[in-house]
């Protein structure tokens, strides 16, 4: 059977929290938006397949996580993706750098797959507002200062019936200095 998979950041619980926070305010705001249920993450790519081969993807995601070191993320400020009616939190510079890399390599090694990508690291708070609850959003939240180490990878699966993803593993980061990963054939 296919199913939808998302691989992505997970954040600290704390910083899991307040975005619930931020976003159960901005729902009683503006009434119920896409991605108000969502778990606060910062998207890497996202895929279907089928659930037979998903094994193999856990081994690779295990293979590239081993040579990632964990680093501090910065997120500092708000942005707007207006085309899409997306309200985000977004990374520092440096945090900003150090995501793209991990993205590009793991979007890189799942490319097979014709995932698609996020290329541009951020947490949203609400997707497909309307420029009306755009605006609503940007006025509420105009400061943020949130960190977390970033230190796994999180595999998770669209549950079809709730419209949700949900965790079906991770993978940490360790700082494994093996020689760079080369990617080889996953299908």
């Amino acid at each position: 059977m296919i199913k939808k998979y998302s691989i992505v950041f997970y954040p600290s619980q704390d910083v899991i929290d307040a975005v619930k926070t931020m976003k159960d305010y901005l729902k009683g705001k503006i009434d119920w938006y896409s991605s108000c249920n969502s778990v606060a993450h910062i998207t890497i790519c996202e895929f279907a397949l089928n659930e037979s081969e998903i094994d193999k993807v856990k081994q690779k995601l295990s293979k590239i996580c081993d040579t990632f070191t964990p680093f501090q993320v910065s997120l500092d400020h708000f942005g707007a993706f207006e085309n899409s009616g997306a309200f985000f939190i977004a990374p520092n510079e440096d945090s900003k750098n150090g995501l793209k890399t991990i993205m590009k390599k793991t979007q890189q090694t799942f490319r097979s797959l014709k995932p698609q990508k996020s290329d541009e690291p951020h947490m949203s708070i609400g997707r497909k507002l309307t420029p009306e609850n755009l605006k609503i959003a940007s006025q509420l939240f105009t400061t943020i200062d949130l960190d977390f180490l970033c230190k796994e990878i999180v595999l998770r699966e669209l549950d079809s019936v709730k419209k949700q993803f949900f965790v079906i593993d991770s993978f940490a980061f360790n700082s494994n200095p093996q020689a760079e990963y080369v990617q080889g054939s996953l299908f």
